[in-house]
């Protein structure tokens, strides 16, 4: 079953709920589950360093439910969906408010290869594109792909397609195509992030619950 991950970013109600319809467990990230917890939810699980969960909330939460790692060489986002095991993973809370925040969770996905998550936005999602995947998008949709490592691929049902392209971080890009209707992708290798419409969530979800779209293996070390 698909986990939901909340972080104590940007996060609204409407985000907590939408999540929760959504997935049976909710697992927070450190001070994520301030969220939770003011929704009514008491989370699962809740992982980090735990330097910015309250003493009030932290109260409320048994202890056996509580998994504190202390280094300080990851993010609480890091710590937690290295952690959980599903076959996707939607986040909230990780996206908005610091750049650098959102940048060091694009970091993640990507190198947390095997662990599938999708970021939740105010208008978009973020993913780590698998080996394929196939959408039923709405012709005009915003693709965005933005590559954090040199890949290449092909794509069925974009303005401008990606063929025969090498997409890397310090050179060409994928960002502001647009989807000609149904959409079909295929990577050659890890490193490309995906962003669409919210409007296109449960198909992504759906599409990673089916198996169809492959697997990335975990990174060696």
């Amino acid at each position: 079953m698909p986990i939901g991950l909340f972080g104590g970013g940007e996060i609204t109600s409407e985000d907590v709920s939408l999540v929760l319809n959504r997935v049976k467990s909710a697992v927070a990230a450190d001070g994520g589950a301030a969220a939770l917890i003011d929704s009514g939810r008491i989370p699962d699980a809740v992982i980090g360093d735990f330097d910015s969960l309250s003493s009030g909330h932290r109260a409320q939460i048994p202890a056996d439910r509580l998994h504190p790692i202390s280094e300080q060489n990851s993010t609480d986002f890091d710590k937690a969906l290295r952690n959980v095991i599903a076959p996707v993973v939607l986040a909230a809370g990780f996206l908005g408010a610091r750049v650098d925040h959102q940048l060091v969770a694009f970091n993640t996905l990507v190198r947390l290869q095997d662990r599938p998550c999708i970021l939740l936005g105010a208008r978009e999602i973020v993913f780590h594109a698998p080996p394929q995947i196939r959408l039923e998008l709405t012709a005009g949709d915003t693709v965005s792909l933005f590559p954090l490592r040199r890949v290449t691929g092909r794509s069925d049902g974009l303005e401008w397609p990606i063929n025969d392209l090498v997409l890397e971080p310090d050179g060409r890009v994928g960002t502001s195509n647009r989807a000609l209707g149904a959409l079909a992708l295929e990577v050659d290798a890890p490193g490309l992030l995906a962003i669409l419409p919210r409007t296109a969530l449960d198909q992504v979800m759906q599409a990673f619950l089916s198996g169809q779209t492959g697997h990335w293996p975990a990174r060696a070390g």
